[in-house]
């Protein structure tokens, strides 16, 4: 048993937020010693939690796309990592879903990306993923720092959350699509290949 597997063991009989999530805990994640791809995302979503698949809803779809991927590839652990920034559904906020309970990343975090020495990519997906993995080099906002997607290429890419909820976000910054999808595409397809 490697360790990346024990720590997962450890992680999805995890309590800490116990009290706090309005569905119970049921810590949702992916990963393997072997990993070369990080999806560093925000926390599941109520149909993620009843699943128990990560990025199993629209986001997940969009996000396939964007990286142009399988669902087979996405979901091979030796290649791709999927680790939120909170691995339990949160709750519902004002306008979606309510942030990651900030316990996982500070229990959890540094522990899991110790087990993953082979990333040779990580996708920071939303605000949460990229003010923790980027703290103090992110711009003044999501927009610019994914604008600034070439200060931290090639290992890290800061994006958007794929949500429906950020249609308009997509529509006011067509350069995303334009510039941005198509290179990181092309950099997963050659890390892909390579495993």
């Amino acid at each position: 048993m490697t360790n990346a597997h024990k720590l997962l063991l450890e992680i999805k009989s995890c309590t800490i937020c116990l009290d706090q999530l309005p569905l119970g805990p049921r810590p949702i994640l992916q990963a393997s010693d072997s990993a070369k791809i990080l999806i560093a995302g925000q926390a599941p979503g109520k149909r993620v939690h009843q699943s128990g698949v990560p990025f199993d809803d629209q986001s997940g779809d969009r996000l396939r796309n964007w990286l142009g991927m399988t669902k087979e590839q996405f979901y091979d652990a030796g290649i791709v990592a999927i680790l939120p920034m909170g691995f339990c559904y949160p709750g519902s906020g004002k306008s979606g879903d309510a942030p990651p309970r900030p316990e996982c990343a500070k229990e959890w975090r540094e522990r899991l990306l110790n087990v993953l020495p082979h990333l040779e990519l990580t996708l920071l997906i939303g605000k949460y993923a990229i003010d923790y993995h980027l703290a103090g080099v992110q711009k003044d906002n999501l927009t610019n720092t994914v604008k600034a997607w070439r200060d931290y290429w090639p290992s890290k890419i800061p994006m958007p959350h794929p949500s429906p909820r950020n249609n308009i976000w997509f529509r006011q910054n067509p350069w995303f699509e334009k510039e941005v999808l198509p290179v990181v595409k092309q950099r997963v397809r050659i890390i892909t290949q390579n495993n």
